[in-house]
């Protein structure tokens, strides 16, 4: 059984007296240890969909199995343990607490897990050690570049070691240079068997992929 399984996937939202549907009869399938872009114009539905996968956005129709779960058959709060204990988001604004400096950012996703501080700091010492900021732990975020920055909200999501990462438009605030460097981070997470799958506009970041998904008006329209 695939890691993700979509079935009929709908979503829509109204605005206004308007229906609006953002995602229409979506099937995907998704095997453990894939990098999967997801592409398409602004609108397309892209982003809807990445969030629906990541159990943040419940689908008016169809259902999301993950690792064998019926993800939206689950409480809300279930759901939210789910998200904690096997998936990870990296989002286009990094999201960092700026108060906060890279090391503690990075151990926020810890925050619940039944670990002792000490292995809540080697944990999120470790993750930074992934992502080639061992050295800035001490840091805060405005003391950071913005292609490191990146690097602490990917350290940050994979430092519970999560089944999926989720990227929403990853590079989409980064000069080419840093997105280079970040798409070469993302296929070696990846190569160490990561699942990863990312929503981006930009077409160079598929060659990073095994298979870009295509969307056009809330639908798949082609996946190769």
């Amino acid at each position: 059984m695939a890691l993700i399984e979509v079935c009929n996937l709908a979503k829509s939202y109204q605005s206004g007296d308007e229906t609006v549907k953002a995602l229409k009869g979506v099937d995907i399938s998704i095997e453990a240890g894939e990098f999967i872009t997801i592409m398409g114009q602004s609108g397309s539905g892209k982003s809807t969909l990445l969030s629906v996968l990541g159990g943040l956005n419940h689908p008016s129709e169809g259902s999301v199995q993950m690792a064998g779960v019926d993800l939206y058959a689950l409480s809300s709060e279930k759901r939210a343990d789910f998200r904690s204990q096997k998936l990870g988001f990296v989002f286009q604004s990094f999201n960092l607490i700026p108060y906060l400096t890279a090391l503690e950012n990075v151990m926020l996703p810890l925050a619940i897990a039944p670990l002792k501080k000490g292995e809540k700091v080697a944990a999120a010492k470790e993750a930074l050690e992934r992502v080639g900021l061992g050295a800035k732990g001490d840091r805060l975020p405005n003391a950071l570049s913005g292609g490191e920055q990146e690097r602490v909200a990917i350290a940050r999501a994979v430092v519970n070691r999560p089944e999926i990462l989720f990227a929403d438009e990853p590079t989409g605030n980064l000069d080419s240079q840093t997105s280079l460097e970040m798409m070469n981070l993302f296929r070696a997470l990846n190569d160490g068997g990561q699942t990863i799958v990312m929503v981006t506009h930009n077409p160079e970041n598929c060659d990073y992929a095994d298979r870009t998904i295509h969307i056009r008006d809330g639908r798949v329209v082609a996946a190769a």
